[in-house]
């Protein structure tokens, strides 16, 4: 190999300086990577010194800013370090058996839905396979998929930040909420337009609270909201309590509030536009194996949802 062909920094060094970025300071970098704050400094020191460029202002009281310059190294760095770490658990495997981790992004309410299915189901096919969790609203997914943080996640389709690969799963219609002794729990039906007078616990998160007011609104209607709360059980355990009615896409098969307080559900009538379930993943690049087979199981199975 050509001596101009091989690079005159180290992998070790790069992910020091990007340590280093991420967490702020040396010192930190130092205590998570079990080593001495010297070796930090000293390696961030010497790659500035082969790239020629400065990287970043040490000040001991507002820690390390990186500079424009040190901004792009350590963006091209992630992909770099990634890319080794992938390689490193590729060739380590063996008969061709999955490793290494997968982190799943999934929106609150589809939890208790689809992160079991995976964590058992998907976990037991691949036991090699690491999946960590990161329960978030789709409003803070922005840009989490694109850095890598996130590989993976499941949302529902409205509101979908960025421009991600996406695929449905099912969908699901919203529904009612009431408290069994509501005067309208022996309904079949209920309409939007016989609600709007009464209180609503509404559930004020992204992209559910926008969801169920544009259901009102689409229909010219202003539904009179009492409380809310970003909790699905604190939207059911309110209704129980009779403070309210709620709104939910989300069917749970525990007919009984978080207290105990019995719970119905009715379809809205006229029926309302169904909201599609999906599973997302990063655009323009190639996913890790892992990943790809967590994508086809997700996709493969029937999903019971209520």
């Amino acid at each position: 190999m050509h001596a101009d062909l091989v690079p005159n920094f180290s992998l070790r060094q790069l992910s020091y300086l990007v340590t280093a970025a991420r967490l702020g300071t040396i010192s930190a970098a130092a205590a998570e990577l079990h080593v001495s704050s010297s070796a930090i400094s000293d390696a961030i020191t010497a790659l500035e010194h082969q790239l020629q460029s400065h990287l970043c202002v040490r000040r001991k009281a507002q820690g390390l800013v990186l500079t424009a310059a040190g901004k792009q190294v350590v963006a091209r760095a992630q992909t770099l370090i990634a890319e080794a770490n992938e390689l490193q658990r590729e060739l380590t495997t063996t008969d061709g058996e999955l490793a290494g981790p997968v982190t799943i992004g999934c929106y609150p309410t589809l939890a208790p839905v689809i992160l079991p299915v995976l964590l058992a189901e998907f976990g037991d096919q691949h036991p090699r396979v690491g999946l960590e969790i990161v329960e978030t609203t789709q409003d803070r997914l922005a840009g989490r998929l694109e850095s890598g943080e996130i590989d993976v996640a499941f949302v529902y389709e409205t509101l979908i930040p960025g421009t991600p690969n996406h695929a449905r799963l099912f969908d699901l219609p919203a529904h009612v909420v009431l408290a069994a002794d509501d005067p309208f729990a022996d309904q079949e039906t209920v309409r939007l337009e016989d609600l709007v007078e009464r209180d609503m616990i509404l559930l004020n998160s992204p992209p559910s609270s926008q969801h169920t007011l544009s259901m009102f609104h689409d229909r010219g209607l202003q539904p009179k909201v009492r409380h809310r709360t970003t909790s699905y059980e604190v939207v059911r355990t309110l209704v129980g309590r009779g403070l309210g009615y709620g709104v939910l896409v989300q069917r749970l098969r525990n007919p009984a509030s978080y207290e105990g307080y019995p719970l119905v559900i009715k379809e809205i009538e006229p029926a309302v536009e169904p909201v599609g379930v999906e599973v997302i993943w990063p655009s323009g690049i190639t996913l890790p194996a892992r990943v790809e087979a967590l994508i086809e199981f997700a996709l493969a199975r029937e999903w019971g949802h209520g």
